[in-house]
């Protein structure tokens, strides 16, 4: 039993990684493709308005 409570750990991790990975790339793209960039845009403008302000 000792190898059961051996392989466990990495397999829940594994598991875990794995779900954590499908949901990222589902949320890449589609609706909230769109809302991300216009956020990312907005910040980038006023980056850049406050730089060239000084």
């Amino acid at each position: 039993m000792d190898y059961v409570s051996a392989l466990v750990p990495p397999i829940v991790m594994a598991t875990f990684f794995i779900f954590l990975v499908r949901t990222i790339v589902k949320s890449q793209g589609g609706a909230n493709k769109a809302k991300e960039d216009a956020a990312v845009d907005a910040v980038l403008a006023r980056a850049e308005a406050a730089r060239q302000q000084k």
